[in-house]
Parts: structure tokens; C-alpha cells; sequence
């Protein structure tokens, strides 16, 4: 079994590559069978609502909303809750699936035997 995936993205709309280039390596890693868990924190927090993903574009690059789903359909995805409360976002606002968490919640999954931790 591939060791765990937890990768952080702290970018949204306003560095499109660093956002696109974190959700493309949670979205192969998914499709691949790794255990994924995509944090969503800083800008990218605005990902979770529905609609967001579908607005964001990148020439040359997987649709966000393509990429969240593959995401979503065999991994976990984790907006931060700090983030999520200077926004304004609340459980109900979150697309189906995803889940509001915080701080002790990353350590306990970064800390994991085996886990490797990316950081965009």
C-alpha cells in the first residue's frame, strides 16, 4: 500500500499555477490509489463552495471542478477552520463531502506513521 498523501494548499485565484499544481498532484495521487487528504486553507478556501471551482481557469490545465471531484470521490478534502470562519463559510455552505477542521486535526494526520506532507 502507497504511504498517505496530505497536501496543503494555501493558494487560490491569486497564484492560479501553485493552486492548479496542488490540486493536479492530489487528484493523480487519487486516481493512482494513494490515500489523499487535501487541505484547503488561505485563499483556496473558497474552493469548497459550490460553484468556485467551476469559476476558476488555467490554460492548459484540468478543470478545478474535474480535479476536486476525483479528489472528493476517493480521498477526503478538509477546509481549514480559521479559514473558513474569516470567510464567512460554514458547514452548510461546503460542497457535499467536504469537511471544516482544524489545526489539531493536520498535526494528528501529518504526524501519522509513513504520511507525507506537501505544502503548496
Amino acid at each position: 500500500m502507497a504511504r498517505p498523501l496530505v497536501i496543503k494548499v494555501t493558494a487560490g485565484a491569486d497564484a492560479p499555477e501553485r493552486s492548479n499544481q496542488a490540486f493536479t498532484v492530489a487528484a493523480a495521487a487519487a486516481a493512482s490509489g494513494v490515500p489523499v487528504s487535501l487541505w484547503l486553507t488561505g485563499e483556496s478556501a473558497w474552493f469548497a463552495l459550490p460553484g468556485k471551482a467551476a469559476e476558476f481557469s488555467l490554460p492548459h490545465a484540468t478543470p478545478l471542478d474535474d480535479l476536486l471531484a476525483v479528489i472528493l470521490g476517493s480521498g477526503r478534502v478538509t477546509l481549514c477552520t480559521q479559514c473558513a470562519a474569516r470567510r464567512e463559510i460554514g458547514p452548510d455552505d461546503v460542497l457535499p463531502g467536504i469537511r471544516i477542521a482544524g489545526a489539531s486535526t493536520f498535526v494528528e494526520e501529518i504526524t501519522l506513521d509513513d504520511v507525507q506532507a506537501l505544502v503548496y
